[in-house]
């Protein structure tokens, strides 16, 4: 672990995580690990390769009746993964030796290793820099408010959107990440926070990557920590946020989750969020907005828009105006979250004054629109999505992956 603002170079090389099967006896295990006197058997146990951490305990007790083992399995190994944070097959004490020994042959669950933390000695937030088993580097951001901590999860290995004011998406994507990759995040984290005896209580899928664009992932990771015999976390304090990949939105509001949408806005208009936001070319804000008004009649909960407040670009009392005119049309809850932009030493724009921020704010409030102005986290460790991810590739000689 680095502290403070330091960074670490990636590890070249790395074991990626395969796709397939893996195989269900041992050389050498010549007692099965089920009902007694049973012998090994060499079927392929039906889960992806090393990919533990991305299944729910009725599918792990699923792959394990294959070896005759009794159902309750899968919940005491998932209990020890996501919520005590045991990784290794061999630590599981409540299991059967045979069976530890048997699951330790096929492989312990990959989860990413901790390459660098950054903490801001001001506000306590930290940013974790994680790399994957095949040697890719994404960003993980926990941060501390008053009614607990919430954790910013990746869902992507760098960003397809191509929005010009985020450092994510310098690069273009590289690969959807697992469901597996994505409860890691959650999991390493949470292991650390134990020494203090603390948790996430909160997620937001804000990070590194268009999460809607990785929804199955996305979905299945939630519903990991959610989990009552996991993580725990309540799909009331989880949010996913997308930059307006309509078909997704329209799809999430089928799943009928209790979360929060946030939906990335940070233009009042077509013209200005096209050349913002590339993603209002294929999906226009007057499909945006249809879509965001099915989901909230459809799941009943309220959207929240983000809105990055960038000087002399989107940040003036009639960019406003245009704001409150736009969502009136809802026809339910919304909430506007102003964000002071975060600089990007790779961007040219400038974070408008607070004195700004407030006018902007004061001017949607008067038109009846619910604000607030997010609390600026993490600024003295660039926590913006994706910056910690490009110094580590820049130190390598790779900025383009």
């Amino acid at each position: 672990m680095v502290a403070a603002d330091s960074t670490t170079v990636p590890a070249t090389g790395g074991e990626p995580a395969a796709a397939g099967p893996v195989a269900a006896g041992a050389p050498g295990d010549a007692a099965g690990s089920g009902p007694a006197g049973r012998d090994a058997t060499p079927d392929l146990l039906p889960v992806p390769t090393r990919q533990w951490v991305g299944l729910l305990p009725e599918e792990l007790a699923a792959a394990l009746a294959t070896w005759g083992e009794p159902s309750y399995r899968g919940q005491q190994i998932f209990t020890w993964m996501h919520r005590r944070g045991v990784t290794r097959f061999a630590a599981m004490t409540d299991l059967p030796k045979a069976l530890r020994r048997r699951l330790a042959a096929l492989g312990d669950p990959v989860v990413p290793e901790v390459r660098a933390v950054q903490v801001d000695p001001e506000d306590g937030t930290r940013k974790y820099l994680l790399e994957l088993a095949d040697g890719q580097l994404i960003e993980t951001v926990l941060m501390r408010y008053r009614y607990g901590l919430s954790l910013c999860v990746s869902s992507q290995v760098g960003c397809a959107m191509g929005c010009r004011f985020c450092a994510s998406t310098l690069g273009g994507l590289v690969r959807n990440l697992s469901a597996a990759e994505m409860a890691g995040q959650l999991l390493v984290v949470n292991r650390h926070l134990a020494v203090q005896g603390e948790r996430v209580s909160h997620l937001v899928v804000m990070g590194i990557g268009e999460p809607l664009q990785n929804l199955d992932a996305t979905l299945r990771f939630l519903r990991i920590a959610h989990h009552p015999k996991g993580a725990g976390i309540s799909y009331r304090h989880m949010t996913v946020s997308t930059s307006g990949l309509v078909p997704q939105i329209r799809r999430l509001a089928e799943e009928g989750l209790p979360i929060t949408l946030a939906v990335s806005l940070h233009a009042p208009n077509d013209a200005l969020r096209s050349w913002l936001m590339p993603v209002n070319r294929r999906w226009p804000m007057a499909e945006l907005m249809d879509a965001c008004r099915e989901y909230v009649q459809r799941t009943g909960r309220r959207i929240t828009f983000e809105y990055v407040l960038i000087e002399d670009v989107n940040d003036r009392p009639e960019h406003a105006a245009e704001v409150a005119d736009v969502l009136a049309g809802l026809g339910g809850p919304v909430h506007v979250n102003l964000i002071p932009w975060n600089p990007v030493s790779e961007r040219p724009f400038k974070a408008p004054s607070p004195q700004r921020v407030e006018a902007f704010a004061a001017a949607l409030r008067r038109r009846g629109v619910n604000v607030t102005v997010r609390r600026q986290l993490g600024r003295r460790i660039e926590a913006a999505c994706g910056q910690l991810r490009r110094r580590a590739l820049a130190a390598a000689g790779d900025g383009s992956s």
